[in-house]
């Protein structure tokens, strides 16, 4: 499998907010990703670059030390319309809200 441009979501457990900073740290530290969108609330994140689906879902369960489950692959042919449509779906959908309403610290954090 050779690297295109893809859009993954995968469902993460996001119990608190370390758990959020864990994830993010970890997306954030992957170079392949051009953007990720994290919704806590629904557990799910969102990433779009060039990569390999699993090997991203797999550095992810390495570096967060989580179960990581892909729900959906979106993969694109190099057509820059396309590419930024889908882009703005995904940021228009983002909810800023649903990223701050856990506070409490789970077991796994502490």
């Amino acid at each position: 499998m050779t690297e295109r441009f893809c859009c993954m979501v995968m469902k993460i457990n996001i119990d608190c907010n370390g758990c959020y900073r864990k994830v993010r740290r970890a997306l954030l530290d992957i170079q392949e990703l051009d953007t990720h969108l994290i919704e806590k609330k629904q557990c799910r994140v969102s990433v779009c670059g060039r990569f390999i689906p699993q090997d991203i879902a797999i550095k992810i369960r390495k570096k967060t030390n989580r179960r990581v489950e892909i729900l959906e692959i979106q993969e694109f042919n190099i057509d820059n319309e396309q590419i930024s449509h889908e882009e703005k779906a995904l940021i228009s959908s983002w909810n800023p809200e649903s990223n701050q309403n856990h506070v409490a610290t789970c077991v796994t954090c502490t």
